[in-house]
């Protein structure tokens, strides 16, 4: 049903039955929007992270190729450099031990064999036990290079699990633990020994606790959000590839009427002499005609379709503010919640006309409809029974704004939302919950996020002013940035109203 009313208008579009919901647009005359894909649900999708990407063995094997050599000149320095006297032998035993290792994983693994976590977390072991060996050896916990434990647990923290770290962390701390009452002496000059009080050992034993801690949480969440953006961007391309896939159709359509306007040309000259020659008393004149022209109208099909839209179609590759709320809000129109839509000009709709005050005329974008799309499901799964979506411009600006009636953004993740993998689902929408309504992986609002930045719009958010309720989101674009690149159909709309006739 549509109903006009004075300014500004409003019409109504209401699906069949009885409780079929209605949207009211306050704007400029609406025009027909193509159908677009069904809405989409950032609860698609795997429900868990990425891999944890695992250990490759490249990366192993060098570190442990510089443990080997840092290893090899310290234990120099001090005994050939410095004269102190230290176990030589079982120091570069331990240190061979490491040697063959890596010598026999080049040689059974190819390069770029990537560890499985078992044995991933066997070989950072054997490092902690390696280096303990080492560090009995030479002075325990008195030894400056103590710090070194922390290491392998460091490393397992960026790239395994977290029972890894905690399997590895416990066991470095062990080693620790027990390096303080047994060990060899500390190398010192001959005839002079280098004890530390046992309060100052606890000391040391706690900073080496710490600093593990701290480097492996550091490096467990930096990796975790590389793992995370990785995972969301792959999810931007996808949706970008698809649509990149639709406009490839055009080339597609251009090609095939090239190919098949040689074939048509023919068809319609030999109608013609066909035509000719049965007469127009033949009562298989009627059936050339037809066929002839058939084969006009395929010809006018095929001219269309190497027609490129952006350069003979405005309508097709140019919209307003009002169209592009219309075409983001369509597929959302018959939801639970009303969609309110409503566009003019800052100072309100009564205001005097100007050349600022005109609509911008956007070219049409298909990240910026999906994203502007992605916030208005978002905003109808949250609401109670309204959806307000509101675009207003003036000489410097376009701004979209989408607000909700629901309970609004929580405090906890205003300040993170928009980046991947962070969802409001689990505190905003109970009620979605009770229906059924994924959680959600918080790639949504991250992928809308991303696509309207790339136009150049900024995104804010904020709840609405008591004691109103509910969250709106804030779309600004300079108006440069948001209209078309100037053409001569947009020259003509402003001077001549009979260019806009379709």
């Amino acid at each position: 049903m549509v109903a006009h009313k004075s300014d500004p208008r409003r019409y109504c579009r209401q699906s069949p039955g009885p409780s079929a919901p209605s949207v009211t647009n306050t704007s400029m005359p609406a025009t027909a929007a193509p159908a677009r894909p069904a809405p989409r649900s950032e609860g698609t999708g795997p429900r868990s992270l990425p891999g944890e990407g695992g250990l490759r063995l490249q990366t192993s094997v060098r570190l442990r190729w510089f443990a080997v050599a840092g290893q090899l000149l310290a234990v120099a320095l001090v005994h050939f450099g410095l004269k102190f006297q230290l176990p030589i032998g079982a120091c570069l035993g331990a240190i061979a031990l490491s040697t063959w290792i890596n010598i026999f994983l080049r040689l059974t693994y190819p390069t770029t064999y990537r560890l499985p976590t078992r044995l991933a977390t066997i070989l950072l072991a054997y490092d902690v036990l390696q280096l303990a060996v080492l560090l009995y050896l030479t002075g325990g916990i008195d030894n400056p290079f103590v710090f070194l434990l922390v290491a392998p647990v460091t490393v397992s923290a960026a790239s395994l699990p977290p029972v890894s770290t905690v399997m590895l962390g416990a066991l470095a701390g062990t080693v620790c633990l027990v390096l303080m009452p047994f060990h060899h002496p500390l190398p010192w000059t001959d005839g002079a020994s280098y004890d530390l009080p046992y309060l100052y050992r606890w000391g040391m034993a706690v900073s080496v606790f710490a600093t593990m801690v701290f480097l492996a949480l550091y490096a467990f969440r930096l990796a975790k959000e590389s793992r995370q953006m990785s995972a969301a961007l792959a999810a931007t391309e996808s949706i970008l590839a698809r649509e990149q896939q639709l406009h490839a159709l055009d080339g597609l359509a251009a090609a095939a009427a090239h190919e098949l306007g040689t074939p048509l040309a023919t068809i319609t000259v030999i109608a013609k002499e066909l035509g000719r020659t049965v007469g127009p008393d033949s009562p298989m004149a009627e059936d050339f005609a037809l066929l002839q022209s058939q084969a006009v109208r395929c010809r006018e099909i095929l001219q269309k379709l190497t027609r490129h839209p952006t350069d003979n179609d405005p309508f097709h590759g140019h919209l307003t503010v009002t169209q592009l709320l219309e075409e983001a809000a369509e597929p959302y129109l018959n939801l639970k919640s009303r969609v309110v839509l409503e566009t003019h000009a800052d100072g309100g709709t009564d205001a005097p006309a100007s050349a600022e005050r005109a609509e911008p005329l956007g070219e049409r974008r298909p990240g910026v409809i999906y994203g502007l799309g992605n916030l208005i499901e978002n905003a109808i799964d949250f609401a109670k029974a309204e959806v307000r979506v509101v675009g207003t411009w003036n000489a410097r600006e376009v701004v979209i704004s989408v607000g909700d009636d629901g309970p609004g953004f929580s405090p906890e993740v205003m300040d993170t939302l928009g980046d991947p993998f962070v969802t409001t689902r689990s505190t905003r929408s109970r009620a979605a919950k009770e229906a059924g309504a994924s959680a959600g992986l918080g790639l949504g609002f991250f992928i809308a996020k991303t696509l309207l930045e790339r136009s150049g719009a900024r995104i804010a958010l904020d709840n609405h002013d008591k004691p109103r309720s509910g969250a709106i989101v804030i779309i600004t674009w300079p108006r440069a940035a948001f209209e078309a690149p100037t053409t001569g159909w947009r020259i003509k709309k402003k001077t001549d109203p009979a260019a806009r006739a379709p």
